[in-house]
């Protein structure tokens, strides 16, 4: 199954995002979903395109993959993640936390694979959950 690879930006009008595999696929918002639903709308459109003309990817089964930076991330996820509850899965201070969601600093490589590890294992913990 083909992974359709969405990046999601922060710019300063708002969001936008495109497909980092495949051509023609932009979109953008005031919100990071406003801006998911932008480019949704844009593969809902592609979709109505004859057959022929149509992007190969949309002719088999595929799943869409969004990557952030890491502004885009903690805006996305504000009301979900405070800094003290990032700050506990992380291991990343606080303050530090707030320079990136802020877009102040960026964070190195090895920072950003923290954050995204700790997110992942988190999915994790939450799959295995029943109630």
């Amino acid at each position: 199954m083909k992974a359709l690879k969405i990046v999601i930006e922060k710019n300063p009008d708002g969001f936008w995002a495109y497909a980092e595999n495949e051509n023609g696929i932009i979109g953008g918002g005031d919100t990071v979903q406003a801006c998911k639903q932008d480019i949704l709308d844009c593969i809902d459109t592609l979709k109505e395109v004859d057959a022929p003309n149509r992007p190969e990817f949309l002719n088999a089964p595929y799943q869409i993959v969004y990557r952030f930076d890491t502004q885009s991330l903690f805006a996305f996820y504000k009301g979900i993640f405070t800094n003290a509850a990032l700050e506990k899965l992380t291991g990343i201070n606080q303050k530090q936390l707030q320079h990136y969601a802020s877009g102040h600093r960026k964070p190195r490589i090895n920072q950003l694979k923290k954050i995204q590890h700790a997110l992942h294992q988190l999915g994790q913990e939450l799959i295995a959950v029943e109630i």
